[in-house]
């Protein structure tokens, strides 16, 4: 065959060796933005480090190798002992300890703790994204333990450790633990008041035996589990540890692993709990009120995690469009593709900008930004989560053929987006929790307006949608009905007021015409023409040149 036919001309070199917080102008704005000028060189050193991390060439190779070879279970070893245990590639745990070293697990104790993990995790997710799970359930299970004082003690330094240890032994032994969750199970799902698992307290103080099972445990390999189970004083929370203070393994018999859509490279196992020892944590019938707070701090690593695909498929499309020439030049400067590009690119730094800003309300922990986290946060999971297929669908097309092909790590993005639309309440879930926020708390409401609120008169837009939100909540006919058609309005409103306050005029401008003022159509690429987007996309590139 002659040498001539394999010319490759126009094809788009890789996104490689570059930093992904430094060249993702929105979030270092917004670390800028919520971290006081004393901590701030030392966050922006630490997410610098990070962000060249993910976008090196190794960290790359290490998300392909993770997916590529998924973990595999082992119930027992060449002898028919139960060992329940969990092979992952050593990709898996590079990504794991680098996650873990880079303090990932670590908000709580630290000054703006939560917007610097916010930040970090965003960055690392888009080296790749299965592995985030066990580093949000080990983030937000501090908490939950902070309602039993003695536990918190010995269990706290462990999860907040920056040390990552492989491998199942006697948590005394270890310089740092990771945590998993366990609360769905087959008959009710989501439903967690129906959960048939038991737990019959022994003469110890503190210590049950459960019977029962898990539909839904991920990452098995975890060092503990925050699990519900039916006590005698009702739906309790309860501490399983892998192994148990002498050194034995506990029950905890793994009897399959889920084959998933995504999140491929993390497992989610079916577990068998049979005699299986447990520690109370909190009150006996208080088992929801004890780990809702742990629901809620991994419903924010949604948010943030959505945020993290999106921004690397939008810079992954815009990446591509600046490189790939097609009808006469590069695809970043037609017009159409300009507007498509524009369009996620808003979507992208809409999601950012309010997950960061969650971020920095739990970090503030007064209780105005209590209140109004407690509306805002599944308003933002139910919206951003959502937004996220969508906007992966797209930019894999912006890539055309090239994208459809596993070695653009697109269709890996697009298997993974839905994953936190679901995790930890699916969409119906987060709609109810907002009206219960809204028939339970007032307060939150008040939070909610107050944020909106300081966006007032920068735009017609936004005042109008505020207007039309105040009257939908004036009608309260069918609301659990219109729950989805609400939600969606708090989190348009509150991503447009805050981009308002803090993104470019061009972007504002933008989201709030498309967004709130009704021009712009179902799907991506319908901007108003007049608008400049080139800055918008211009502001959205990963690289100069």
């Amino acid at each position: 065959m002659a040498a001539t036919t394999h010319t490759v001309t126009n094809q788009v070199p890789p996104l490689v060796g570059h930093d992904v917080f430094a060249t993702d102008r929105v979030l270092s704005e917004a670390v800028e933005r919520h971290i006081e000028p004393g901590i701030l060189p030392v966050a922006l050193e630490e997410l610098g480090e990070l962000g060249r991390a993910a976008g090196s060439a190794q960290a790359q190779k290490w998300g392909v190798q993770a997916n590529a070879h998924p973990p595999v279970l082992r119930t027992h070893d060449r002898y028919g002992h139960r060992v329940d245990e969990v092979e992952f590639h050593p990709s898996w745990h590079r990504l794991l300890g680098h996650a873990v070293s880079a303090g990932l697990t670590d908000a709580w104790g630290r000054p703006a703790g939560h917007v610097r993990r916010a930040a970090g995790f965003l960055v690392w997710t888009q080296a790749e994204a299965g592995h985030g799970c066990p580093l949000s359930m080990t983030h937000a299970a501090v908490p939950a333990l902070r309602t039993d004082p003695e536990l918190a003690a010995v269990w706290e330094p462990l999860l907040t450790s920056h040390t990552y240890v492989q491998g199942l032994r006697n948590p005394r032994e270890k310089a740092g633990v990771l945590f998993g969750m366990g609360m769905t199970e087959k008959q009710g799902g989501t439903d967690v008041r129906s959960n048939t698992t038991r737990a019959e307290p022994l003469s110890g103080e503190g210590g049950y035996l459960l019977t029962g099972h898990k539909w839904f445990c991920s990452a098995p390999m975890s060092d503990g589990f925050l699990v519900l189970a039916q006590a005698p004083g009702g739906l309790s929370c309860f501490l399983v540890p892998r192994v148990l203070p002498d050194g034995s393994r506990n029950v905890f018999l793994i009897q399959r692993l889920k084959d998933k859509l995504g999140n491929r490279s993390n497992a989610s196992a079916e577990v068998e709990f049979d005699g299986t020892w447990a520690r109370l944590v909190g009150e006996e019938g208080r088992g929801v009120r004890t780990i809702i707070e742990m629901v809620a701090a991994t419903r924010l690593d949604c948010v943030v995690g959505s945020a993290g695909l999106m921004r690397q498929a939008v810079a992954q499309a815009v990446h591509h469009s600046a490189y790939r020439e097609a009808f006469g030049g590069p695809l970043i400067d037609k017009p159409l593709m300009r507007n498509v590009l524009a369009d996620l690119a808003l979507e992208s730094e809409a999601a950012t900008v309010l997950g960061m800003r969650l971020a920095a309300a739990y970090d503030a922990d007064t209780d105005q930004e209590r209140a109004f986290l407690r509306l805002a946060l599944p308003a933002a999971k139910f919206w951003v989560t959502k937004r996220c297929t969508a906007v992966v669908g797209e930019a894999l097309e912006c890539l055309g053929g090239n994208g459809y092909v596993e070695e653009s790590g697109m269709p890996r993005l697009l298997r993974e987006a839905p994953l936190n639309s679901i995790w930890e309440g699916s969409g119906n879930v987060q709609a109810l929790d907002v009206l219960r926020a809204l028939s339970r708390e007032p307060r939150a409401l008040d939070a909610f307006l107050r944020e909106v609120g300081k966006a007032r008169g920068a735009d017609h837009r936004l005042e109008a949608a505020i207007k039309g939100l105040l009257t939908e909540l004036a009608d309260l006919a069918g609301i659990e009905a219109r729950a989805r058609r609400l939600v969606e309005r708090f989190a348009l409103v509150l991503q447009g007021s805050l981009l308002v306050r803090w993104a470019p005029p061009d972007v504002a401008d933008a989201f709030c015409a498309s967004r709130l003022g009704g021009d712009g159509g179902a799907v991506f690429g319908t901007l108003p023409h007049s608008l400049d987007l080139a800055s918008v996309v211009a502001r959205a590139r990963p690289s100069a040149g």
